[in-house]
């Protein structure tokens, strides 16, 4: 199954992909919210309800013609982890850290399939992260045993964790560098977990840059995997349905190159995941 969120008169809307079109799920089926994290939390049945709405003469609405939003519009929490992949650990002059290296992005951060990623006024170091997003479907208890982990995930994405690099280094914590307006590019589509491998495992991840391949690698590389993840994170605070993890990213960053590649205004960045299609973002200059 495989879901988008789109903009209608700027507010977002659930869709269910249809081949090049979609059906909006709330239209078509009245009683599921409009919102993925809504609908989530309020433990509608989106098997059923989409199942319903492809046997309905529900309007088809052609993809092409939408204005895609993040998949999960407002997450509760957006958690990240860095430094996941042992060849993106080796780039940066690191060792396998002990324990994930973990921060946080907020939902303002966010922009949908083709929205611009806005190079900022105050700086010239925009670095592009393919990375896995996980989409937490129901609560995750407190010290969850890893064997049932991904039981409450209930599907995965394409995310573009952008850096602003020298706003990275002004602090010890990560926080600002990740966190500037259009920074985070999340889609195009959320492809439920019972359609890929179990924690989304053995999915060839990329990253290209105006079409040149700068990130390629494999998410069964990743240091701790999906199940792993939840299971630690679990140990500390409580997954709602709703919430993202993005699971870092491979090395090929453009900080770590000789010389530094930066994304300019203009350029188009795309990430792709084996299964989940291709979050395709420009850059453009803040106004």
């Amino acid at each position: 199954m495989q879901l988008m969120t789109f903009l209608q008169s700027g507010a977002p809307r659930l869709a269910l992909v249809d081949g090049d079109a979609v059906i909006d799920l709330n239209a078509a089926v009245p009683t599921v919210p409009a919102d993925l994290r809504q609908a989530l939390l309020a433990g509608a049945d989106l098997v059923a309800a989409c199942a319903q709405a492809l046997a309905s003469d529900a309007p088809r609405l052609p993809l092409a013609c939408l204005t895609l939003a993040p998949v999960v519009p407002e997450p509760g929490k957006i958690v990240c982890l860095g430094l996941n992949y042992f060849d993106h650990a080796k780039e940066g002059g690191r060792d396998k850290p002990d324990y994930p290296w973990l921060f946080l992005r907020a939902a303002s951060s966010l922009m949908g399939h083709g929205q611009p990623a806005l190079l900022p006024r105050v700086s010239e170091r925009l670095d592009y992260e393919a990375e896995l997003a996980v989409v937490i479907g129901t609560r995750v208890p407190r010290h969850v045993a890893q064997e049932r982990a991904l039981d409450h995930v209930f599907g995965y994405a394409c995310f573009n964790d952008i850096w602003v690099r020298d706003y990275q280094k002004r602090t010890p914590q990560w926080t600002i560098g990740k966190n500037f307006d259009a920074s985070g590019g999340f889609g195009p589509m959320l492809v439920t977990a019972d359609a890929l491998p179990p924690g989304a495992q053995g999915l060839r991840i990329q990253c290209r840059l105006n079409g040149q391949v700068m990130q390629d690698a494999n998410t069964s590389e990743m240091i701790w995997g999906v199940a792993e993840t939840i299971a630690l994170l679990s140990d500390a605070m409580t997954l709602e349905p709703g919430d993202v993890i993005a699971m870092g990213t491979p090395a090929g960053v453009g900080q770590s190159r000789t010389p530094p590649v930066w994304m300019r205004a203009g350029d188009v960045v795309e990430i792709e995941i084996e299964g989940l299609g291709v979050l395709r973002n420009p850059v453009r200059a803040e106004r």
